[in-house]
């Protein structure tokens, strides 16, 4: 019984109504759908009848066309398929598919081999396969690459038509950094594959912004035929004829891109060319030096850093350095793990000593930022242009709330997590100690907690006014539940001015007398933190700052957290 084409679309079509398990489907639900298909498909307009929607219901559960779909009516009233992973696009072939498909393939062999017709070799290779494979129902004998979880294919086939058709379409799409997709109106030109991932080259904003949308990124196609799609004012076949990927930086020209590639790997890259304008300059005995003509972006890099050690950017100087500077982010990202016997080893010295140093918490990259995100604030509140005083900023992520996602970190998440879990930020300073400044230090503890106004509370004395907030003195207690910890967005040396600590004195408050016998009678230790280290010490251990020698900054984040919660009317002016 020959299937006509309008019958394949309704049956396509309920085979994706009822699939679809999120919607319970009524009968009048499915005749509205089919008639939606066919006028979308083929221009019908008389829409489709119950009676024929009911015939294509038998057919599908008959076994004349090999469908024996399980459509089972729940309530009386609803249609969905008894199985949900049923479909029937996922049936086996039929006897008199497996003889069509060898006879098209007969066809596609006899243009094997010739230069217009390259493209068809993987195509028949793949047909073959599928169809040795129904036959014998063996194993296939070749695995093509694919990614079954692949998302957006469904929209290969409307965008298809609407690029043969040239009129435009409406398409929701969702970045990875957007919250909610976003509809635009899209003219689109070229299907483009890389990877296993689709892309729709085209243009929005009336025709005149050139786009590349990812197709596993649209959350829907719908076509607008009365709107016709602007020509392309560039030749769309050869619009990525000069990158490595899909990733074109409009105006940018092509740079000659010089690779050394290493004896073991040079018979890949000769094989598989990174890109058609691949040339051998040079070969020998270590391995080949090779040119490409090419844009730099994205995908380029990625290829070249998943050689690792065996490639290496000799020109332009430029890249050579960026690609330098990308291999030492990702050395900084694994030498900045912290691991669990680690956390385990800082808590006891913290439990002991009152303090710990752990190295490279953070990336070079991310303190980096930090400095350059302050430095920015700075500049538009015009504080410390020269850089010859101290400065500090109180109050730092209310003042400059993007730090909050370059400090708290996986890293700081765990570290918060192993030393002090259930605490609350109280305290966020910045200090900038330049050489010229002149400061220094004292042997101290840290007793001050701040607050966002005064209460008299018993306990609480020595009430300070700051910045709009008090310092107090609280009970002892708090200071026991406290946690300070000092990132470090420079080399923290003796020589400029890093801390000096008593270990042990953390224990509880110390008087005057107290403070002075110990210090004059004990050896403290030298904290030298690397950049991108921190600090974390209880605020009664006694510290201070040593003297200044070096011309070198010392910029600190200085950080405290605590699990106790304050008497009734007081907060923490972190809040």
């Amino acid at each position: 019984m020959p299937v006509n084409r309008n019958a394949l679309i309704r049956y396509r079509t309920l085979d994706n109504c009822l699939r679809n398990r999120f919607r319970k489907w009524t009968l009048e639900d499915l005749i509205e759908a089919c008639s939606d298909a066919l006028y979308e498909y083929e221009g019908i307009d008389k829409g489709v009848s119950r009676r024929t929607v009911q015939m294509d219901i038998q057919m599908m559960r008959s076994d004349k066309l090999g469908y024996n779909a399980p459509i089972v009516v729940l309530e009386k009233k609803y249609y969905t398929y008894e199985d949900p992973d049923y479909s029937i696009t996922n049936i086996p072939l039929t006897d008199q598919d497996l003889i069509k498909l060898t006879e098209v393939t007969e066809i596609l062999r006899q243009f094997k081999g010739f230069t217009h017709f390259q493209d068809l070799d993987g195509m028949v290779n793949r047909l073959e396969d599928k169809i040795y494979t129904a036959k014998t129902h063996q194993q296939p004998i070749i695995d093509f690459e694919k990614n079954e979880n692949l998302r957006g294919l469904e929209y290969i086939d409307p965008l298809y038509k609407a690029i043969q058709q040239k009129h435009c379409v409406k398409v929701a799409y969702q970045s990875f950094k957007a919250r909610v997709p976003q509809e635009i109106t899209f003219h689109p030109f070229l299907l483009k594959e890389f990877r296993n991932r689709w892309f729709l080259l085209g243009a929005h904003n009336k025709g005149k912004t050139t786009m590349l949308l990812a197709l596993d990124r649209i959350t829907s196609v719908s076509p607008l035929k009365a709107l016709a799609c602007c020509q392309p004012g560039f030749d769309v076949q050869n619009y990525f004829k000069d990158v490595v990927g899909v990733t074109v930086n409009q105006g940018d020209t092509t740079e000659k891109i010089i690779l050394f590639v290493d004896r073991r790997n040079a018979p890949y890259v000769i094989t598989k060319p990174i890109h058609p304008s691949q040339e051998v300059l040079e070969s020998n005995k270590f391995g080949i030096i090779i040119s490409l003509h090419v844009q730099l972006n994205y995908e380029l890099e990625r290829e070249i850093l998943g050689f690792g050690p065996q490639m290496k950017v000799l020109a332009p100087h430029h890249f050579k350095r960026r690609m330098k500077n990308l291999l030492r982010e990702a050395v900084d990202t694994y030498e900045s793990e912290i691991t669990t016997p680690r956390m385990k080893q800082s808590q006891n010295r913290l439990q002991k000593r009152g303090y710990d140093i752990l190295q490279q918490v953070f990336t070079t990259r991310e303190t980096d930022k930090m400095k350059h995100i302050i430095g920015k604030y700075l500049n538009s509140v015009n504080e410390n242009p020269g850089g010859k005083k101290s400065i500090s900023i109180r109050q730092l992520l209310q003042k400059i709330p993007e730090l909050e996602r370059l400090i708290f970190n996986a890293n700081m998440d765990k570290l918060l997590q192993e030393l002090i879990p259930g605490s609350r930020l109280t305290k966020a300073i910045y200090f900038d100690k330049p050489h010229l400044s002149n400061w220094y230090v004292t042997w101290h503890q840290d007793i001050t907690i701040n607050v966002k106004e005064r209460i008299d509370t018993e306990g609480f004395s020595g009430w300070t006014s700051k910045e709009g907030f008090f310092a107090v003195c609280p009970p002892e207690e708090y200071l026991h539940k406290t946690l300070t910890i000092r990132i470090h967005l420079d080399d923290s040396l003796e020589s400029n001015g890093t801390l000096k600590v008593i270990p042990g004195t953390h224990k509880k408050r110390l008087s005057d007398d107290e403070i002075q016998l110990i210090t004059q009678n004990t050896s403290p230790a030298v904290c030298e933190i690397p950049k991108g280290g921190v600090q974390f010490m209880k605020p009664l251990l006694l510290h201070s700052s040593s003297k200044s020698k070096a011309q070198r900054s010392r910029r600190v984040i200085h950080l405290e957290f605590c699990t106790a919660e304050l008497p009734v009317g007081l907060e923490w002016s972190e809040n």
